[in-house]
């Protein structure tokens, strides 16, 4: 299996690693920062680069019961080659600073109005949530994201833990999807925003909610009785190191 590296370190953009397993247009690394697509994020782009300097355009990532497969074009690297990996930052960054959005939004509304969350996706330049809100309306909405944006000024810190599976019996409120879509895992992983919310979830995220920004609303859509939609987008951010 290989070693997800963005678990840990959401900031690591290059690494190195070795093949092992290829076939055309695709290969499984022992270790990788790419994050493959799931949880409504997409998937890393960027590129590896073999020793003797030959490159390959990683065009998709996506997790498999043998490891994390890179795909690209082309015939693939060999087996037990060593590459270095770059992430593009770019992408990823705007990925996480909407991941982390998303959560502030997802806490607001749990611990505010009890609502859970039906679905999301998180776009370079936009996203939405699914939230299962009976009353919902535009003057709702932008009470919500006027909130939002309050615990965003906070710059509150964001981290990582991880705890055994059994801590969601004591604290289901871990968990805002459905339970069958949780993995079935030994450990699970959460997002823990300082003081006011933590989440399992296996997406990237940034380190402060500061780091997000003025979070604006863009419109809502009526999906079905429990099932409402908000759009947001986020201001251009300047790029941290990595």
């Amino acid at each position: 299996m290989t070693e997800a590296l963005y678990l840990v370190d959401a900031y690591l953009r290059e690494f190195d690693a070795r093949v092992v397993a290829a076939s055309a247009g695709a290969a499984i690394l022992d270790r990788t920062a790419f994050y493959p697509e799931g949880g409504g994020q997409p998937a890393d782009v960027g590129r590896l680069i073999g020793r003797s300097g030959s490159e390959w355009a990683i065009t998709d990532v996506a997790k498999s019961a043998e490891g994390i497969v890179h795909r690209f074009e082309g015939p693939s690297p060999p087996m037990g080659e060593t590459v270095h990996g770059a992430v593009d930052w770019n992408r990823r960054y705007a990925h996480m600073r909407y991941h982390t959005c998303l959560h502030i939004l997802s806490g607001v509304v749990y611990h505010q109005y009890g609502s859970d969350i039906t679905g999301g996706q998180i776009y370079i330049d936009r996203a939405r949530m699914d939230l299962s809100l009976p009353n919902f309306d535009r003057v709702l909405a932008e009470t919500v994201v006027a909130e939002v944006n309050r615990i965003v000024d906070q710059a509150l810190t964001v981290s990582v833990r991880f705890v055994p599976r059994d801590e969601l019996d004591r604290d289901p409120g871990l968990v805002r999807v459905e339970a069958q879509l949780v993995p079935d895992v030994r450990e699970l992983r959460v997002i823990d925003i300082q003081g006011f919310d933590a989440q399992a979830d296996g997406g990237t995220h940034v380190r402060s909610t500061a780091e997000v920004g003025p979070v604006t609303l863009q419109k809502i859509e009526n999906k079905g009785a429990r099932n409402k939609r908000l759009y947001l987008s986020l201001e251009p951010a300047k790029l941290p190191p990595g």
